[in-house]
């Protein structure tokens, strides 16, 4: 309610002042914007190896799981009830280092993607001084692709 107001509001100054307004979409930015795209790459190269690990640890999951069904019938009592404490050590531990991978994933594509918006807004700030603008948004709820300069400022970022 209170964006709707403030977005009327800044159309009705808009009108009466003939301001200049942009929007750049931030969504479009983290998509497709070069550094966006390399961090991102940096990421799935920098967590590769631990997803290497959690796969191997799955195979093994999996594995025991079979072999457990398979052979199941014929192992003794204790054989069996160990295979089947270590399936659980092993799905255990499977699930706390995806969680742990998850997080840390998140908490680092935060930081690279806070970079990125850094970078993007230093751009935006220089076009909107270079072209005069008088309000560029980022965030809106309906904007007309009259008004839209995401594709300036990820030609911008792309030539750094």
């Amino acid at each position: 309610m209170v964006c709707a107001v403030l977005l009327l509001c800044t159309a009705a100054w808009a009108q009466a002042n003939d301001a200049k307004i942009g929007f750049v979409s931030t969504e479009r930015l983290f998509r497709e914007a070069a550094p966006a795209v390399r961090a991102l790459k940096k990421l799935e190269k920098e967590f590769a190896p631990r997803d290497a690990e959690l796969q191997k640890l799955a195979r093994q999951a999996k594995d025991l799981q079979s072999q457990l069904e398979k052979e199941g019938v014929t192992l003794s009592e204790s054989d069996r009830r160990n295979k089947e404490q270590e399936l659980a050590r092993l799905n255990r531990d499977l699930q706390r280092m995806q969680r742990e991978l998850r997080e840390d994933l998140n908490l680092r594509k935060n930081e690279e993607l806070a970079q990125v918006l850094e970078r993007a807004n230093k751009v935006i700030q220089q076009i909107a001084e270079a072209e005069k603008f008088d309000l560029i948004l980022q965030e809106a709820v309906y904007r007309s692709p009259r008004i839209d300069i995401t594709d300036k400022v990820l030609k911008a970022l792309a030539d750094k």
